[in-house]
């Protein structure tokens, strides 16, 4: 009650944006920021990018823990493993260990560190047991020991990865919230990059004690966020969940630049959160997740979704680093591009880029027959150079952003907790299926067959995309349902149509007339809906 002439007007610019400030008393400063939100979108406090920049920084704790194992197995398992019948098998699980930890159990335990430690304080603990994990993994003695260690760091990874995306967007302001949240993507590649950058500086030192340092280097970052994550304001959104009203509009005031503009996000986040409430009150999350698979309309969007999250392993993006060692080939790949696309975010972009992706691969692959020589040394290194650089460049816009995206977007309210769960339980699960096979993969059909086999499914993702994954960009939550209550069979029907009638305008050049629409309108369907429900009762009356 100590802002009601605040929230008078944060309430009708949410009703009303154009032309709400002409119906109250409106400062001059109060106008000038809701102006400047559409002109000068970037102009925010700077404790919000002082929180973008604790979840970027997270987000490179995860791709520098991906990756700076890369130099640390090779050197690790050449020496101190000796080769037997089942090296390939010890060397991809543990490797793996971290991600079938996130799997298994890091994914899942989102929900619940949530609901203790509230947003900050899953993100504390998840950066508390990497640093941990990173100290252990230094110090193993056994490739026992050092799988326990990468296992226990996957239950950071996994819940970490699940709530920071979400903690940056209740967070973020409108006009900007597509791009901070993209900024897990690209922050994530940028602590791949450090992870080479480590296997590279360290390669120099004697055996025993380079591949411990190169494990051991990931502490600094996770200690950092540790120390960085408290300074940060909670997830309003999370407080207004747990009824917490005046600390949610204390937060909102300390990441928008006026009373008002918090006032109007509060008001946005209240109903918006009371809704979802009241659908899953006495709901837990083991029923919340039977629903994804119970109710049609939730089977088909999870369907949609495993295919994308599958896909973003199975195009086999994360074999290229585990396979091309820096540190012995004097070349680091994390120097590759990767460019969140928020814009482009959409069905098509993956359709556009699988074939390139496919190409690209047998490209990488095939230069393995070049002979080695010290001429022709320098030709492979090339060649396999740009395959990878080219492949980094369509999985950047495509496969990279996309997955994560279309899982939080095409599902409705009352199973939305467990969606990212979901989503990133399901790219670690093939994450790990990667890592254990990609050595056995590899010795069984060299470089040329193993490439060649991701080629092959990124040409089985373009069909799956195609016929199984509906375009969800920019609907509304009721066109979604439309999207997903039509039937996966005439889904398939009429996108082989569409792809069939592509292929005879840009490819033959044949002038056809164009397909009739396959989704209506909400208005639309209700039109119809009422026309036929009328015209059955009519029927009814004259049997």
């Amino acid at each position: 009650m100590d802002h009601v002439e605040t929230f008078k007007k944060g309430a009708l610019i949410s009703q009303n944006p154009a032309s709400a400030t002409s119906l109250l008393d409106f400062s001059e400063e109060e106008k000038e920021a809701i102006g400047r939100e559409h002109t000068h979108k970037w102009s925010q406090p700077w404790q919000l990018y002082f929180l973008a920049s604790m979840c970027s920084l997270a987000a490179a704790v995860q791709g520098m823990d991906e990756t700076v194992n890369n130099g640390a197995q090779a050197i690790y398992f050449d020496k101190d493993v000796p080769t037997q019948h089942h090296f390939q098998n010890i060397q991809g699980l543990v490797v793996g260990a971290p991600y079938l930890a996130c799997a298994i159990i890091g994914c899942w335990l989102t929900e619940p560190l949530n609901r203790l430690f509230v947003r900050r304080g899953t993100i504390f603990t998840s950066c508390v047991i990497a640093a941990v994990a990173s100290v252990w993994e230094g110090v193993a003695n056994t490739w026992v020991n050092l799988f326990i260690a990468r296992f226990f760091l996957g239950l950071g990874i996994g819940s970490k990865s699940s709530t920071v995306p979400v903690y940056a967007a209740e967070c973020s302001p409108v006009p900007i919230r597509g791009a901070l949240v993209m900024m897990w993507q690209m922050w994530t590649a940028f602590g791949i990059m450090l992870g080479n950058i480590m296997g590279v500086a360290f390669m120099s030192l004697d055996r025993d004690i380079s591949w411990r340092l190169m494990l051991g280097s990931t502490v600094v970052p996770p200690l950092v966020v540790c120390a960085q994550v408290y300074f940060c304001p909670e997830s309003p959104r999370w407080l207004i969940q747990h009824g917490k009203i005046q600390k949610a509009y204390a937060n909102f005031r300390i990441l928008r630049t006026t009373d008002i503009q918090a006032a109007r996000d509060l008001y946005y986040a209240y109903v918006g959160v009371e809704p979802e409430r009241k659908i899953n009150e006495g709901k837990n999350l083991f029923t919340m997740f039977i629903e994804l698979f119970t109710i049609p309309r939730n089977r088909r969007a999870t369907l949609a979704s495993w295919i994308v999250m599958l896909m973003q392993q199975s195009c086999g993006v994360n074999s290229l680093p585990r396979y091309w060692r820096p540190w012995e080939r004097a070349f680091s790949i994390g120097s590759l591009p990767y460019q969140p696309s928020s814009r482009l975010i959409r069905r098509d972009l993956l359709l556009f880029t699988f074939p390139f992706l496919a190409i690209t691969l047998l490209w990488t692959g095939f230069s393995f027959w070049i002979e080695e020589g010290n001429e022709t040394s320098k030709k492979r290194v090339a060649m396999v150079t740009k395959g990878m650089y080219l492949f980094e460049v369509f999985y950047s816009p495509g496969e990279g952003p996309v997955p994560f995206a279309y899982s939080a977007g095409c599902f409705p309210l009352q199973v939305r907790d467990v969606t990212m769960s979901w989503a990133t339980a399901t790219t670690w699960c093939f994450n790990f299926i990667l890592s254990f096979t990609w050595p056995n993969l590899v010795d069984s059909f060299k470089p040329q067959g193993a490439f060649g086999w991701y080629a092959a499914w990124c040409i089985i993702g373009w069909f799956l995309v195609l016929l199984l994954v509906p375009e969800t960009k920019c609907l509304t939550l009721e066109e979604l349902d439309q999207v997903f209550s039509v039937s996966t069979r005439k889904h398939a029907s009429y996108q082989v149509k569409y792809a069939l009638r592509h292929l005879r305008v840009w490819i033959f050049r044949q002038k056809l007339e164009p397909l009739p629409e396959f989704y209506q309108s909400v208005e639309r369907l209700a039109e119809v809906a009422d026309k036929a429900s009328k015209a059955g009762k009519e029927e009814e009356r004259g049997a």
